[in-house]
């Protein structure tokens, strides 16, 4: 350990010394003991920095993977469209629908049953009597008072399966009684004893359109759909009837959504380039000749071997055995290049066989998977995260020793500006104590130091 002298000149002279600057250059010393584990856990933070990002980049590639090994993912998407828009409308293809065409034809729409009464010349008239809809009786409901309006809100309320509304129009106004049920099944059944009291005349029902099931075939089997809205003709597909035409066939394409299963390689090739770039980085000195954080680092290496190694690993599927067939090819930098027409052309030639190299136990796409989770910080014990955790325990430890290391030389510095701050304090009153002596020498001596030589 150095020294460290005082400089206050002359002892006699009363000037003492700098008390502040005296206790900080007697502590350097002992502060410069913490300067290795500062400049150590500042390169740990360094590294918790880049490891983030890697373990960031890795769990997007995880997720832009999982899209393509999924059994629900892009590729169990499907698309579908008709050859005619008129006739019918492709509504949804889902993952259980199979690739492939199909010929329908309509013979008639589904209805739904309505019925209407006759016409009132005012609304407001005041009714008698009673309505039974489908069996179930609708009766007066203040005897005195009731109209149109009355009776829609009793029907409403009484759910019996109809929804009833006041129509209006230039001959008067009209009870209209809709099913709540499309087809044949929501068939209406009406009697009335109703009266208009205001003219006294008995008010009929009359059926305005009766309810039908939807008639089509599909592939020659023929079809029959309560609703206009048909699902189960195609398995995993649903579509509109907009018109009948007995005549007319019209042809549902089904096919694999190849816009989206390209999109979701495409992220995947970018996120797994993004994951290069993370390593790259490191393998090199930044800009002022210092090394990256993670230069050399061990996990790093380990990261880059592993990913080399899953991303043409795999078992074959059918025709299917590598990336290249899919497009995907290698540069020489690490990164991965996407042509989109050649993955294009392989989805609609082996469409199966690229499920089964996502999806097959033992593919590319599960081994790539298997490897992605030991590498990441989502799991506890990938490579990244255990790399986070040594580093947190040695942060940690530095922690303490320079938060101890900052009480003691708090506690020196207190001893040390007490201890000097007396010191200081005497050797500014020497001046005065030598002044006292010589005033009780001279008056013993009698000498007196102006008038004697």
């Amino acid at each position: 350990m150095g020294t460290v002298g005082l400089n206050f000149g002359s002892a006699t002279s009363g000037a003492g010394f700098d008390v502040a600057t005296t206790v900080t250059a007697i502590l350097a010393t002992q502060q410069a003991i913490e300067t290795p584990w500062k400049t150590q856990l500042a390169a740990l933070q360094a590294q918790d920095t880049v490891f983030s990002t890697l373990g960031t980049d890795l769990s997007t590639l995880s997720t832009a993977l999982s899209s393509l090994t999924s059994f629900d993912g892009v590729l169990a998407e499907k698309q579908g469209s008709s050859s005619n828009t008129n006739v019918l409308t492709l509504t949804s293809a889902d993952t259980t629908a199979v690739a492939g065409s199909h010929s329908v034809v309509v013979t008639s729409l589904a209805t739904t049953a309505s019925n209407y009464s006759d016409s009132i010349a005012t609304a407001s008239d005041t009714l008698s009597g009673s309505l039974t809809i489908n069996g179930h009786q609708i009766s007066v409901v203040s005897g005195t008072s009731d109209t149109l309006q009355t009776f829609a809100t009793a029907i409403n309320n009484a759910a019996v399966g109809v929804t009833a509304s006041i129509v209006t129009d230039a001959n008067g106004s009209r009870l209209s009684i809709t099913s709540n049920t499309s087809g044949a099944a929501g068939a209406i059944t009406v009697s009335s004893s109703l009266t208009d009291s205001t003219t006294s005349t008995a008010i009929a029902f009359h059926t305005a359109q009766a309810g039908a099931n939807a008639a089509l075939t599909v592939d020659g089997l023929a079809v029959s759909s309560a609703s206009n809205t048909v699902t189960g003709a195609i398995p995993g597909v649903t579509f509109q009837l907009l018109s009948s035409s007995p005549g007319t066939t019209v042809q549902i394409q089904v096919t694999n959504d190849n816009t989206d299963i390209e999109s979701a390689v495409s992220s995947l090739v970018k996120a797994y380039n993004a994951v290069i770039a993370d390593i790259s980085g490191q393998e090199k000195n930044d800009s002022s000749g210092n090394p990256e954080p993670l230069y050399g680092s061990p996990t790093l290496s380990l990261i880059q071997t592993q990913l080399q190694s899953a991303i043409f690993g795999g078992s074959a599927s059918g025709s299917i055995n590598s990336l290249s067939q899919l497009g995907i090819t290698s540069n020489t930098d690490g990164t991965l290049t996407l042509d989109t027409s050649t993955l294009d052309n392989a989805l609609n030639a082996n469409f199966s066989d690229i499920v089964g190299y996502f999806q097959n136990s033992g593919s590319f796409g599960q081994t790539f998977s298997t490897t992605l989770s030991n590498l990441g910080n989502t799991s506890v014990n990938g490579a990244v995260s255990l790399a986070q955790q040594q580093n947190s325990t040695e942060e940690t430890s530095l922690n303490a020793s320079i938060t101890a290391q900052d009480a003691l030389i708090a506690q020196q510095q207190t001893t040390l500006t007490a201890e000097l701050t007396t010191a200081d304090q005497e050797l500014q009153a020497i001046p005065e104590q030598l002044s006292e002596i010589n005033q009780i020498y001279s008056a013993i001596s009698g000498y007196n130091e102006y008038t004697n030589s």
